[in-house]
């Protein structure tokens, strides 16, 4: 055989264990709780898209563990007393202290909005609420967008998923599957933004940031 032909197979080989190890690396990652000590923050990021998440989010900032809570990717019809109505919390908090992202339609977007958020309100640490399978990709697209802010995740158990048997379950290994592959093409975005010194800065671009809660 051609000692090209033998470092193509090992190559290809290499990758392959590579991979494995990578996915089984982030199928732990993906089942580790939300942490019981979080400390406090500036202010609160919950990305929508998934179960649980806006009430844990508004939960921690009635805790007072941020100061105010951005909802990244909030559908633009949503109003803040359906979201009062469904999670049963006080309107006050919605009022005072919480703000409603419509921009964003994905994650690379819900960074992008929260990037005009904090230049907007000059904060420096966020505690960052998704679901757990969604966190590893979230913290990277962050990081890509906002280099220089404290990010604290919080993640967000997903009933629907068995995550502690994925692989015995069709759904929940095509949805780990999935978010692995587009987990992967965050973290080649990052490395490349850092590579080449593109790193997005907070105070770049990004939209009008996110208007207070309404109605």
């Amino acid at each position: 055989m051609p000692k090209a032909a033998k470092f193509l197979i090992a190559f290809v080989l290499a990758c392959g264990v590579a991979a494995g190890v990578g996915f089984l690396a982030f199928a732990h990652a993906v089942k580790q709780a939300a942490p019981s000590d979080l400390p406090v923050a500036d202010a609160i990021v919950v990305l929508t898209g998934g179960e649980d998440r806006i009430e844990e989010g508004i939960k921690l900032l009635a805790k007072r563990k941020g100061k105010r809570l951005l909802i990244s990717g909030v559908n633009p019809s949503t109003r803040a007393a359906e979201i009062g109505r469904l999670t049963g919390f006080d309107h006050r908090l919605f009022d005072c202290c919480i703000d409603f992202g419509y921009r964003a339609v994905d994650t690379i977007t819900n960074a992008e909005e929260t990037r005009a958020w904090v230049a907007n309100w000059r904060f420096s640490r966020l505690i960052l609420v998704t679901s757990g399978y969604h966190m590893p990709r979230s913290l990277v697209e962050f990081a890509r967008v906002l280099p220089d802010v404290e990010l604290l995740p919080y993640p967000v158990v997903t009933r629907s998923l068995q995550l502690d048997a994925w692989w015995q379950h069709r759904h929940t290994a095509r949805v780990m599957g999935v978010e692995y592959v587009k987990f992967l093409a965050s973290a080649v975005r990052l490395a490349a933004a850092r590579l080449l010194g593109m790193g997005q800065r907070q105070s770049a671009g990004g939209g009008d940031a996110p208007r207070p809660a309404q109605g």
